[in-house]
């Protein structure tokens, strides 16, 4: 997309965070923001700061593990603007614990929110974007334990590399119908994921005890002090930015990391190396 100004963005977990960088740098590139996100409080407070900037915002409290929440939001971004130029499935949660120890819940909400929270976004929004011509964009956040697995987190590491298959195809078939599609996948950054349990009652709709138990908090507090020394999401949003203007396919802000991608890639090849060796002796 080469202009951005005018159009509309929907972001998804877009209150704190990765989200709220997004929808910042949004509106300083002169976009409509609408801010999606399940806690009320925050979201309100985030479209009321954007707007005290000069940018129209509106927030609409959503649930995308419900696909009628989100149809419910796309329903307002519609009626609000007439039509929505950047889609960001963003929304995501994190329940460090090896597999053994995950409970079926556990594994529905995490597939629930980082998976079909994308799957959702797409299903209310897509078939509108395409009706409504123009170029437009999405991003679909992932991560980069979407691209090398995270140790103790199979979980996240799951929902997250099927956000990044899903994305990977969807923008070829896109490409025809002038909507481009970025895959966003950061590292550390300075977000409250660490203790995105606070909402999973909420998403759920569950009741009873804390399911993380004393075990899982503390997972978590350690997540919530590696992710306090990272990245700015301010930052996070403005590349992002850059890329839906450039059509990027990928958005890693961390460039840090590469060697931790070619490792993986590294064993990936010597996988086909060792069977044509295993092939030649049959």
């Amino acid at each position: 997309m080469e202009q951005l100004a005018g159009g509309t963005a929907v972001v998804s977990g877009g209150a704190s965070g990765i989200g709220l960088g997004i929808a910042r740098a949004a509106a300083g590139e002169g976009m409509h923001v609408v801010i999606a996100d399940i806690e009320e409080g925050p979201g309100e407070e985030a479209a009321a700061a954007i707007a005290a900037t000069g940018a129209r915002s509106l927030f609409v409290r959503t649930n995308v593990m419900d696909l009628d929440s989100v149809e419910a939001l796309a329903d307002c971004a519609y009626a609000e603007f007439g039509r929505v130029d950047l889609l960001c499935n963003n929304a995501g949660v994190h329940h460090p614990s090896p597999v053994n120890e995950m409970s079926r819940e556990d594994w529905r909400w995490l597939l629930g929110v980082n998976l079909e929270g994308v799957i959702h976004g797409l299903l209310a929004f897509l078939p509108r974007m395409r009706e409504q011509g123009g170029e437009s964009h999405i991003v679909n956040t992932s991560s980069l334990a979407g691209l090398a697995p995270l140790p103790g987190g199979a979980g996240y590491t799951a929902s997250k590399f099927a956000v990044t298959g899903l994305t990977e195809v969807l923008r070829g078939e896109l490409a025809p119908h002038r909507i481009g599609v970025s895959l966003l996948c950061p590292g550390p950054v300075n977000t409250n994921i660490g203790s995105s349990a606070r909402n999973r009652r909420s998403a759920l709709d569950e009741d009873g005890e804390d399911a993380g138990g004393t075990a899982g908090r503390d997972a978590e507090a350690h997540v919530s002090a590696v992710t306090s020394r990272g990245m700015d999401p301010d930052l996070v949003g403005r590349l992002v930015m850059a890329a839906v203007m450039a059509n990027d396919r990928y958005i890693i802000p961390h460039p840090e990391w590469r060697e931790v991608i070619e490792t993986r890639s590294a064993r990936l090849l010597q996988g086909f190396d060792r069977a044509g060796e295993l092939l030649s002796n049959l």
